[in-house]
C-alpha cells in the first residue's frame, strides 16, 4: 500500500470525519456547561465517572482507572483531581486496605452539582448531534453514536 492508496484515503477520510464529529460535540458541551454550572467537559466526565463508585468490592477506583476512564494522563488527572478538590467538589483519602492507594470521592456540593449539569449535558449532546446529523459526511457516524447502548 502507498500513501496514496484509495483504501488508506478512505481509512484518513473516515478517521477526520470521526475526529470531526468529536470535536463538534466536545466543544458544543463545552460551552452549555460552562455558561450553566462553571464546569469544562472533563471536570464533568470526573464527576459523573467519581459518582459511579461504590462501597464493596472493587466500587473504589484507582487514579489509573480514573484517567483511563476520563481520558487524561494521571499526571493530568491528579491536577484535575486536585482543582475539583479546591473547589470542594472532590474529597481524597487513603485506601483503608493499602496505605499506599488514595481514593477519591465526591462531595456533597459536587454531587448536587453534577445532577444540575446533566440535563445540560444530555441536551447539549442531543444538540451537537442533531447539528451533526444535517452534515452527510457526519450522519452515518450520528446514526452508529445513537446506536449504541452499551455503557463505556
Amino acid at each position: 500500500m502507498t500513501a496514496t492508496d484509495p483504501a488508506l484515503t478512505a481509512l484518513a477520510q473516515s478517521w477526520h470525519a470521526l475526529s470531526l464529529l468529536h470535536g463538534r460535540i466536545e466543544a458544543h458541551i463545552e460551552r452549555a456547561l460552562q455558561a450553566g454550572h462553571g464546569l469544562s467537559v472533563r471536570e464533568y466526565s470526573l464527576l459523573d465517572v467519581l459518582s459511579r463508585q461504590h462501597d464493596g468490592e472493587g466500587g473504589h477506583l484507582q487514579m489509573k482507572q480514573v484517567a483511563d476512564a476520563v481520558v487524561l494522563s494521571q499526571s493530568a488527572t491528579t491536577r484535575l483531581v486536585t482543582r475539583l478538590e479546591d473547589r470542594g467538589l472532590l474529597t481524597r483519602y487513603l485506601c483503608p486496605t493499602d496505605r499506599r492507594g488514595i481514593y477519591t470521592n465526591v462531595t456533597d456540593v459536587g454531587l448536587t452539582l453534577l445532577e444540575k449539569a446533566r440535563p445540560t449535558n444530555e441536551a447539549a449532546l442531543r444538540e451537537a448531534l442533531d447539528e451533526a446529523a444535517e452534515n452527510p459526511e457526519l450522519t452515518p457516524l450520528v446514526r452508529t453514536v445513537e446506536a449504541l447502548r452499551t455503557p463505556a
